[in-house]
């Protein structure tokens, strides 16, 4: 028995299907293009602020080594010149006193082997000093008062001469200070003279002093 097989004609798919097909492709292509750029440019954005943020990171850390590196350099040294040293008490820290309770003064200081630094502009290595009993300085330092307190000599060319401070260099000035700045017997004996009033032989672990009031 012969078997008929009917075979139908295949057809194409219309034109407009095509295209419609084609374009869809098209726009999938070009928004998969959209979404892979958008994502590398985010990760790029990402990793260039990332290396901004480290980059400020250093140069604020430079800066601040650089900073404290000047801060180090511009360190204060202590000073070596300390103009009334001699007679402060040792304090960290100076004790405050308002100008209206200040008295200025000047000083002779005579030096001698019982002082706690044996040495002076005069003596630097101390070698007067150390053989210099205190009835000696003491003995000297009257007489320097003698020769001032009869008008034979000023106080201030006294002072530059034959004191072992180093305000010497100022007549003797120590300037204007408070109560606590220094020694107690040189503190006492000044606030106790009137202006222009010369004092007695002063004791401090500096030496021996004679004192003017100076304001």
């Amino acid at each position: 028995m012969t078997r008929k097989v009917e075979i139908g004609l295949i057809r194409a798919p219309p034109a407009a299907s095509l295209s419609l097909r084609y374009f869809c492709f098209i726009l999938f292509l070009f928004l998969s293009f959209i979404c892979f750029y958008s994502g590398v440019s985010k990760a790029a954005k990402i990793d260039s602020d990332r290396k901004r943020k480290k980059s400020s990171i250093s140069s604020a850390d430079r800066t601040a080594a650089k900073a404290g590196d000047q801060h180090k350099d511009k360190a204060p040294t202590s000073s070596t010149n300390h103009h009334h040293h001699h007679h402060h008490k040792k304090k960290s820290k100076m004790s405050s006193s308002s100008p209206a309770n200040q008295v200025r003064a000047s000083h002779i200081l005579i030096k001698h082997q019982g002082s706690r630094r044996k040495a002076s502009w005069k003596d630097p290595e101390g070698r007067v000093i150390s053989n210099t009993t205190r009835d000696a300085a003491v003995s000297q330092l009257k007489a320097l008062r003698d020769d001032i307190a009869s008008g034979n000599a000023k106080f201030g060319e006294v002072a530059s001469r034959h004191s072992d401070c180093s305000s010497a260099k100022r007549g003797g000035d120590l300037g204007p200070f408070g109560r606590g700045q220094m020694q107690k017997p040189f503190e006492d004996a000044t606030y106790s003279l009137k202006i222009g009033e010369i004092s007695d032989i002063v004791d401090t672990d500096s030496g021996v002093h004679i004192i003017m009031r100076t304001g």
